[in-house]
């Protein structure tokens, strides 16, 4: 079960930290939107080394939303710059 979880913490990691920094490289976008999800994964890798001091109820509010927020903007991002990237293209 603890190689189960473990894997499943691996996958989110790396997931969040490869569409922050997809989202980070969007030169067309403003530097606050390309900052935020990235930011905002770094803050719940903060809030998540509170539990190796012992502030366990903290990190455990603070990391997994924020971890999900990064995800969410960092893919709706990605998303949106897909759907403009189509549209600018020339039907046929």
């Amino acid at each position: 079960m603890l190689i189960a979880t473990a894997a499943v913490g691996i996958t989110v990691f790396c997931l969040t930290l490869c569409c922050s920094l997809s989202v980070a490289r969007m030169r067309d976008l403003p530097a606050w939107r390309r900052c935020l999800p990235l930011s905002l994964f770094l803050i719940a890798l903060g809030a998540s080394l509170l539990r190796a001091f012992g502030i366990t109820q903290i990190a455990g509010a603070l990391a997994f939303p924020l971890t999900l927020a990064a995800i969410v903007l960092s893919l709706s991002e990605i998303r949106s710059r897909r759907s403009r990237s189509r549209a600018d293209l020339p039907a046929g």
